[in-house]
């Protein structure tokens, strides 16, 4: 029997989001991507001894509001634990976080996994802040040097802890995917995994279907992409799934995934909490919140991605596919109802935001922006579409040269000659030439070869720039063919 079939995966994710703020969480170095390596650190966020942290508020409402965004209980009172341990990376040899009184917890966060409702505990989520980096690779002396780039000690983070409640890769990756979307939503985060602004740690384990208890996990660090975590998802399952078959005991331990071959490999026994000795951080105190605060926040978070899909689906009838990709970006999602708000069918909003907006905000790796064309000046370009006043086929050049000059559909269409060609007196000429350069072609249609007609009309669409009016070149092409 195949491991899938006899044994049942267990998996929950620990998700680490760098906060969207300007200084880091202790100190006022800038908290930005990038910079010449060690060149954004302090006294503080270096560790210096006498260097004293002071706590940066902006980061503690973020978190309060990603709390709330996720279905999170908020603790009006918390507080900063010191998390020791070495690493090269870490210069105060150890990390301020949150552990026994974490500022938010006990939450259920809903999301759409493949089309159904699906849901997960949330055990905490706790404000830390980060470590530096270690670099293995790519150094003049990396073959028997390693180094550190300490610009990331003290940048802001929370740690979303996951209940082990997901029962499959496709459930992890859609987890993970509804909490981006969601805290990219409510603007705590750029959430952008190339630059580790959000990376994951999944915890694993295999059961026999059936059985009651957990058997010993394995945690695979450093997860930065849903690619990465599928791949090593898939793989420790049949690594502990072989396990378990030969009748092997499974153990605790952590794991790193090699994108290179595509497996996970040994890094460490897996910790218990007490190995890192965690104890109060004396340097600062706790945080404490009041019922108005946090009121305040939830009053100002706007409508959550998984509301916005049912909506779009209940009020205006959009599938659960094309809805799940218009609200997976907010910029996008508020465009949508831009259009329709400006007399657009549902149909028509939809088509162009997934498609023609889609493609434009691809090419120019504008996800999160938006589109510079305002909603009612594109409305123009639409209802030149709708009238044949231009061909479908030209409506994306034109959409192209109004986010690159701020003009109007009509203005463009006017000065660069797009007018669609509707008249058969003006396609006559294009079609007969279009005939007489494929002669095997037409030959071929004439003897009952009918997928050629495609061809020959699009040849007749290239000839006139997509300016044809394809009903009327169809007829007439067909006309001139059957002759």
């Amino acid at each position: 029997m195949p491991s899938a079939e006899r044994f049942e995966t267990i998996v929950g994710l620990e998700i680490h989001v760098q906060l969207q703020t300007e200084t880091k969480l202790f100190c006022g170095c800038a908290n930005a991507f990038g910079g010449a390596p060690n060149s954004r650190t302090c006294p503080v966020c270096l560790g210096m001894p006498g260097a004293l942290p002071v706590l940066n508020q902006r980061a503690v409402e973020l978190a309060v509001r990603a709390a709330l965004a996720l279905g999170c209980e908020i603790n009006l009172r918390s507080r900063f634990a010191r998390k020791n341990y070495f690493y090269p990376d870490l210069p105060k040899g150890y990390q301020i976080s949150q552990y026994d009184q974490p500022i938010a917890g006990r939450g259920v966060f809903a999301f759409d996994c493949e089309g159904r409702r699906a849901e997960v505990r949330l055990l905490r989520l706790h404000l830390e802040e980060d470590a530096g980096k270690s670099i293995h690779e790519g150094m003049p002396r990396s073959a028997t040097s390693s180094y550190v780039d300490l610009n990331r000690c003290g940048v802001p983070l929370i740690e979303i802890v996951s209940e082990p409640d997901l029962r499959s890769v496709e459930e992890a990756n859609a987890f993970l995917s509804g909490v981006r979307t969601t805290l990219l939503y409510v603007g705590v985060t750029d959430a952008n995994m190339d630059e580790g602004s959000l990376r994951c740690d999944a915890n694993i384990s295999l059961r026999r279907r059936g059985a009651a208890h957990l058997n010993p996990k394995t945690e695979l660090k450093n997860l930065n992409s849903f690619r990465f975590l599928r791949q090593a998802l898939r793989f420790e399952i049949e690594r502990q799934g072989a396990l378990l078959a030969a009748g092997e005991p499974l153990t605790q331990s952590t794991r790193l995934f090699d994108e290179r071959t595509g497996t996970t490999v040994s890094m460490r026994a897996k910790e218990d909490a007490r190995d890192y000795r965690y104890f109060p951080e004396p340097d600062l105190v706790p945080i404490v919140l009041d019922e108005a605060t946090v009121a305040a926040a939830a009053a100002d978070i706007r409508e959550l991605p998984l509301a916005r899909l049912d909506r779009f689906t209940a009020d205006f009838g959009v599938s659960p596919e094309d809805a799940a990709v218009l609200v997976e970006d907010r910029a996008r999602a508020d465009y949508f109802e831009a259009l329709i708000g400006t007399g657009a069918s549902v149909s028509e909003a939809n088509n162009w935001v997934r498609n023609e907006i889609g493609r434009w905000l691809n090419a120019h790796s504008r996800e999160g922006a938006s589109f510079p064309v305002p909603a009612e000046t594109l409305a123009g370009l639409l209802e030149a579409v709708r009238s044949g006043a231009v061909a479908v086929g030209v409506a994306g050049k034109i959409l192209d040269r109004m986010a690159e000059t701020g003009g109007t559909a009509a203005a463009i269409i006017a000065e660069e000659g797009l007018q669609q060609i509707s008249t058969s007196a003006e396609l006559a000429p294009v079609v007969d030439e279009i005939i007489d350069a494929h002669r095997e072609e037409v030959e071929a249609f004439r003897g009952g070869r009918e997928q050629v007609f495609g061809f020959l009309m699009g040849q007749v669409m290239r000839a006139t720039g997509g300016k044809a009016n394809p009903d009327t070149a169809r007829k007439l092409l067909r006309a001139r063919l059957e002759q």
